[in-house]
């Protein structure tokens, strides 16, 4: 039984309540479903037999889903390798490879661990970083959200004292989820940080998310900046920030790994939050991505709802970019 088959198993065993999780991943993924399975569908109609115009052609599917050029083209190796060691020579045969071989670029021998890394005693303290206009804000808006139904005690920290209306964002997001806001207007950014925490250990807070402006193009600025903040953070609460997030733009496609490069380079990045999947037919930029950084996925954005931010499941993920294959 090839993998696919074990995935469709899996999801016919599910609870109600798992299968829900399913379905949001089913909808957010329909737009780069419906471009990429049906290129995918008609090369193996194309093919009778594997040769190496099939393997170009595969390529440049791969590629314009936004899988990303290096990972594609280890991918196609591996396939290579693949089909002459099992002797492979079918189209049709070579499709559970093809779901197996990206399983198997995600993992890649790693432990996934997709939860949120919690404090053992304190408030848990949650860093967002990531360009302007990738839905930061938003993010830490929907993530509280979730905290809130959990039954955990919120806070957001406004620590983007900089982008005109950022503060408001965050108060008004504050409202929808019955979240507590921290800010201060036109104040260092490290020290809203500090009287917010110090709020979050005398008040019993369990969750502490902390937004930040969002400026990529000043490096060495940007570096010291996140410094600062993990310093005062460290000082209040041992061992924070216990995640640092990194929210990308699904569709923004390889600028997005690029950002992922450059956020790794002056700061620990511990996940990543994909933003707008839904909205892109390049829903390959999650295996992208985690081939390219070497960080996790964390979470996704498959719907404006609040509820449309789910933990990332690469089962669920494989599962609805090729359910129709």
């Amino acid at each position: 039984m090839g993998l696919f088959d074990k995935f469709k198993k899996i999801f016919e065993n599910k609870t109600e309540e798992e299968k829900k999780d399913t379905v949001y991943y089913d909808k957010g993924l329909e737009k780069t479903r419906k471009e990429f399975v049906s290129k995918l569908n008609l090369l193996t109609m194309k093919y009778n037999k594997i040769d190496a115009s099939y393997f170009e052609e595969l390529e440049e599917i791969l590629i314009m889903a936004d899988i990303g050029v290096e990972t594609v083209m280890s991918f196609i190796d591996k396939l290579r390798k693949r089909v002459k060691k099992e002797n492979i020579t079918s189209a049709l045969d070579l499709k559970e490879v093809i779901v197996d071989e990206m399983f198997i670029i995600y993992v890649n021998n790693d432990i996934i661990v997709n939860k949120i890394k919690e404090a053992e005693e304190g408030p848990t303290v949650l860093l967002f970083v990531g360009v302007n206009g990738v839905g930061k804000t938003t993010t830490i808006g929907k993530m509280a959200y979730n905290f809130k139904k959990e039954g955990k005690k919120v806070l957001l920290v406004a620590g983007d004292t900089f982008r005109a209306g950022a503060i408001e964002q965050l108060i008004e997001w504050g409202k929808r989820v019955g979240a507590d806001v921290f800010f201060k207007e036109e104040a260092d950014p490290s020290s809203v940080i500090y009287e917010a925490l110090e709020k979050a250990n005398k008040e019993n807070y369990d969750m502490v998310l902390i937004d930040t402006a969002g400026r990529l193009q000043n490096k060495v600025g940007l570096m010291k900046e996140l410094e600062k903040m993990n310093k005062v953070i460290g000082k209040l609460i041992p061992n924070a920030p216990h995640e640092t997030l990194l929210v990308i733009d699904a569709t923004t496609g390889q600028n997005g790994i690029s950002q992922a490069k450059s956020f790794k380079e002056i700061t620990d990045i511990t996940g990543i939050v994909l933003t707008k999947l839904d909205g892109t037919a390049k829903g390959g930029i999650v295996l992208a991505i985690k081939e390219s950084a070497s960080i996790p996925v964390k979470y996704v954005g498959l719907g404006e709802a609040k509820e449309d931010l789910r933990i990332f499941d690469i089962e669920n993920y494989i599962y609805g970019l090729f359910k129709e294959w």
